[in-house]
């Protein structure tokens, strides 16, 4: 188990390596600057703030520059919010984002499993026929269709909850965003579970305790949630990963300061550091994600661990 995790370790440094090396040159193949403007620049003015932030070194050595100063932590100034580090911007919106983001993945994963469980349990019914009709449903419809829904069915027609910001107080704040960003993976989960836990229950084990007499609530709580949760928990990566990227929509539409909003002014003002910073903090985090769901898929399956 420790070779296996140390593999994955190692495996990481290139994985991430090349993500910066692909965010990097990608961003400096897009069209446009990050000191373009409606208004040009004075000409000295310009080639000032290009030999300050050394853009006018050649690509080769602007990325080796760069590759050097993420060795010792520096991911750099940013080119837009002036007298900021994309450390000191990222630092202020990993918080908000982390809370939005790991509030969404607990209620996709407690809910989804709940309901694929219950489907599995009544297969074929309506109710069962019903989830899985809506599961696809919410597969189908991207979370900014589903946010602006949510907003007007919630906020507007009902005034139940607010329909944009943010506070550190209170959860009321955090129900639409959370809910419209949990949605999608909610349905995956839930279909995936209902799936594994039709196949689990017509394992041999589960017969064998059937016929012991044991009644079906402890036969799925001891016996078949264990082994039909391992496909949910290798989904968590890609589930992982789908929040990230759907957190940075989410952000914007709500109104939320977390690092989507960074990003996305990031890329429509060209701010190379910001970006390629966000990229690697994602990235990375994405990485570490799918580690630790190895090792505790490692836990659930004893013949992972034989392994």
């Amino acid at each position: 188990m420790l070779n296996h995790a140390f593999k994955r370790l190692l495996g990481a440094v290139p994985t991430l390596l090349l993500l910066i090396t692909l965010a990097f040159f990608l961003m400096r193949a897009a069209p446009g600057g990050p000191f373009d403007r409606e208004r040009a620049l004075p000409p000295q003015i310009e080639a000032a703030l290009q030999a300050d932030y050394h853009l006018d070194q050649p690509l080769w050595r602007q990325y080796l520059g760069y590759l050097g100063g993420l060795a010792h932590g520096d991911l750099g100034p940013s080119f837009q919010y002036t007298g900021f580090s994309v450390a000191e911007l990222i630092a202020s919106g990993a918080p908000v984002s982390f809370r939005l983001g790991a509030s969404a993945m607990i209620l996709a994963v407690l809910l989804g499993g709940l309901l694929g469980c219950l489907a599995a349990l009544r297969r074929n019914s309506a109710f069962d026929r019903a989830l899985m009709a809506l599961a696809m449903l919410g597969i189908s419809v991207p979370n900014y269709v589903v946010a602006p829904l949510l907003i007007l069915l919630f906020a507007i027609c009902l005034g139940w909850l607010p329909a944009g910001g943010w506070s550190s107080h209170g959860i009321g704040d955090a129900g639409l965003p959370v809910l419209a960003l949990a949605l999608p993976q909610i349905a995956v989960i839930a279909r995936l579970m209902r799936a594994s836990m039709i196949e689990t229950l017509s394992a041999n084990f589960i017969r064998t305790a059937r016929a012991k007499g044991l009644p079906m609530h402890l036969i799925v709580w001891r016996h078949a949630l264990r082994p039909a949760a391992l496909p949910v928990l290798s989904y968590l990566g890609p589930a992982a990963a789908g929040i990230v990227t759907g957190s940075v929509v989410i952000e914007q539409v709500f109104g939320i300061p977390g690092i989507g909003r960074y990003f996305v002014q990031a890329a429509l003002n060209r701010d190379y550091t910001l970006v390629l910073g966000v990229v690697i903090f994602y990235g990375a985090l994405i990485i570490l994600f799918n580690f630790l769901v190895d090792l505790l898929y490692g836990t659930l399956d004893p013949r992972m661990r034989l392994g």
